[in-house]
């Protein structure tokens, strides 16, 4: 009653949050709540926010030791008789006063330093009396540069195909294996459904190289159907909507095959509006495998032209550098659909799972 009537009257439903006991008393049970629900939110959404923050740090910025949490980067300044820019530190000399000296180079445990006010004067410092002058720097080229230079639109192009074709595909060939399963009544019915379930015990890898033969025979190799068409029907799409429809009355079904109704005018005018949050939670299943599938299109795909965001992104990893910066950048990148669509269907979810008995 008292969450019913907060609702009501417009205030947050999780407005009991903030209730106390009677006499506005905190129990030990109201803090370990409190402490477990911040714990999970830190173990949750900190990497994310983790990531998020780094995806904007140069690549100095990432290397820093201890690292910060807000994309700061060290100053650099222009000094007369010098290439390049160097690095701005706060020196503690040894009379006490800090001066603002740039790093030439550092040897061991010395560094040697030069005033850029007077470029003639040089002197050596222990490392550990200088501290490096930051400022907050945004390197939004982590994300201009891969999206113009490395091709990186293609790759998000092609992980859109793959992923939007082969969701309608899964859905389409899910929907009417569990409309079989479902709705007929035949022999050998329940042992069908055991050996598609069954077939959640093998693993990827012992299939790998069959489904590859299979599709270099089909000459489908560096296409992008050869990432869409192997993995269009799961076992665990067919369980989720079989399961789903058998909960539709089947008073319904014979009522419209009284009435002269196609099994196909019945199978997508009546059967498929009613398992909607059933779909629901297949697509956003669909979308998640396919978005991130990584080792399946690193098998079949071998030209840059065809690449998905996951194989672009093992571009950036050389032999003995890794651009972590552009990885970081096209990583969130590569999380923005997927949160996208959890948004949007993310109340199906509980509907969808909880009328068809997945776990």
């Amino acid at each position: 009653m008292t969450m019913a009537s907060t609702s009501s009257s417009g205030r947050p439903v999780l407005g009991f949050l903030t209730r106390r006991r009677e006499g506005g008393q905190w129990h030990w049970t109201d803090v370990f709540t409190y402490v477990y629900l911040v714990l999970g939110v830190l173990l949750m959404f900190g990497p994310v926010v983790w990531l998020v923050l780094s995806s904007f740090k140069t690549p100095a910025g990432l290397l820093e030791f201890p690292p910060t949490l807000l994309p700061l980067g060290q100053i650099e300044v222009q000094v007369e008789g010098y290439d390049d820019p160097l690095p701005l530190f706060a020196v503690t000399m040894e009379d006490g006063t800090v001066k603002e000296l740039a790093q030439i180079r550092r040897i061991g445990i010395m560094a040697q330093m030069v005033d850029p006010e007077n470029p003639g004067e040089r002197v050596s410092v222990p490392i550990n009396t200088r501290e490096p002058i930051r400022e907050m720097r945004v390197a939004t080229e982590n994300y201009i540069d891969p999206l113009e230079t490395f091709n990186f639109l293609r790759y998000l192009q092609n992980s859109v195909i793959v992923t939007v074709v082969a969701t309608v595909i899964t859905l389409l060939i899910n929907s009417m294996a569990a409309y079989g399963l479902a709705i007929y009544d035949f022999k050998g019915r329940n042992a069908i459904m055991l050996f598609v379930i069954g077939t959640l015990m093998i693993p990827v890898t012992i299939v790998l190289v069959p489904t590859y033969l299979v599709v270099t025979q089909l000459g489908m190799v560096n296409t992008l159907w050869a990432v869409i068409l192997p993995g269009a029907a799961t076992p665990t799409g067919v369980f989720l909507l079989r399961q789903y429809m058998l909960t539709i009355p089947k008073d319904l079904i014979e009522a419209a095959r009284m009435d002269k109704a196609s099994e196909w005018t019945i199978y997508w005018r009546i059967v498929l509006p009613l398992s909607l949050p059933a779909i629901a939670v297949l697509a956003i299943f669909s979308v998640m495998w396919r978005w991130n599938d990584f080792l399946w299109p690193l098998v079949v795909l071998t030209r840059n032209e065809v690449y998905t965001l996951q194989i672009g992104l093992n571009a950036f990893q050389g032999e003995l550098d890794v651009q972590w910066h552009y990885v970081l950048a096209m990583t969130v990148v590569t999380l923005i659909p997927v949160v996208l669509v959890f948004a949007f269907l993310q109340r199906f979810i509980t509907t969808g799972i909880a009328s068809s008995g997945m776990k």
